[in-house]
């Protein structure tokens, strides 16, 4: 039997499949047939979701589901007529349709994703029904010259911490660490500016930086798993007891990443954090310092003439993303191990 539906495709007009909130959604259903073809109809169907599973073992699993864009739209056919005749060759069905203002950013994680695509089916009268389905982005950006002006300045923590035991020695550790600022974006580097000062008689062994993500899951308003990954980290050596050490606008690089929370997001909360780390080189236990800062879509602008304008090192939105077209979407580390 000879095969009669040659090609069933769902082409966008945007063929870097990116899309923002608010813009429209257009394309074509491609449809090549080899026989005249009787078809009942051709639904299309445009879904965007937010899915989160989570759990320990088998019948523990959590579950939530948040509906984004549920469209649907009949491209051919009439409820209240017979089938259509489909002649030999190929048939192009339009669709178009705005993307509601506010939409999540495509996201996948180990244990929930925000998804969009697009799914059309041909049906026969014999019941045969053809299916296919294409992914699209959705990229909500965070724009850092919108955001409070204090993420511009220089962000600083301090810290004073017992070490050792007072009646053989021990002493204070003291720590200021300061960031270049508490906003950035994917290709920036943040800057990194610490003074110790190690009073005690307790040898530091290193002292740390770690950009760190921290991704949260949540499943009928509670968290039920948590994803914690150090993206790039600096180390420096010991500080003996009664000696300083100076950190001095070392860098961290910002790798490509989802921006800062998941604006239209009530199940998946994305946070980042420069922790600074001393550990002791006895059994104390480390001593830590938390910097929040947001990570962003578009960075710091100088002056209203750098509106067009990108510093070389930052990766603009539409470039430093890359997303394969078929469901679904995988980060590259989700399957490595977490660190200890």
């Amino acid at each position: 039997m000879p095969r009669k539906l040659l090609k069933f495709l769902i082409i966008f007009d945007n063929t870097s499949l990116l899309y923002f909130p608010g813009q429209f959604l257009s394309g074509r259903v491609l449809i090549e047939l080899q026989d005249e073809t009787p078809a009942l109809g051709l639904h299309f169907h445009v879904v965007g979701e937010g899915v989160v599973r989570a759990g320990t073992g088998r019948g523990e699993r959590t579950y939530d589901k948040e509906n984004y864009i549920d469209f649907r739209m009949r491209l051919l056919g009439d409820v209240d007529q017979g089938p259509a005749i489909l002649s030999p060759g190929i048939h192009s069905f339009p669709f178009k349709l705005g993307l509601p203002v506010g939409l999540p950013s495509t996201f996948l994680g180990r244990y929930g994703w925000i998804q969009y695509y697009c799914k059309a089916a041909l049906r026969e009268p014999n019941g045969l029904i053809h299916k296919n389905h294409q992914v699209f982005i959705v990229m909500n950006p965070i724009d850092l010259n919108l955001e409070k002006p204090i993420l511009a300045q220089p962000f600083t923590c301090e810290v004073e911490h017992k070490l050792g035991v007072a009646c053989v020695g021990g002493g204070q550790v003291k720590c200021r660490v300061v960031l270049d600022r508490g906003g950035y974006v994917p290709g920036e580097n943040i800057l990194v500016t610490a003074f110790i000062s190690n009073h005690s008689n307790v040898t530091i062994k290193r002292t740390k930086a770690s950009l760190t993500e921290t991704i949260e899951y949540l499943a009928r308003g509670k968290v039920v798993q948590t994803e914690k990954r150090a993206l790039a980290v600096l180390v420096r050596g010991k500080i003996r007891p009664g000696a300083k050490d100076e950190w001095h606008n070392d860098s961290l690089y910002v790798p490509p990443l989802p921006p800062t929370n998941l604006h239209g997001c009530h199940l998946i909360k994305i946070s980042y954090d420069v922790f600074f780390i001393i550990e002791p080189k006895s059994m104390e236990k480390e001593v830590k310092l938390q910097l929040p800062i947001i990570l962003a879509t578009y960075p710091f602008r100088n002056n209203a003439n750098d509106a067009n304008t990108w510093p070389e090192s930052v990766l603009k939105p539409e470039t430093h993303y890359h997303y394969p077209s078929s469901l679904p979407i995988f980060r590259p580390w989700l399957h490595e191990k977490p660190d200890a």
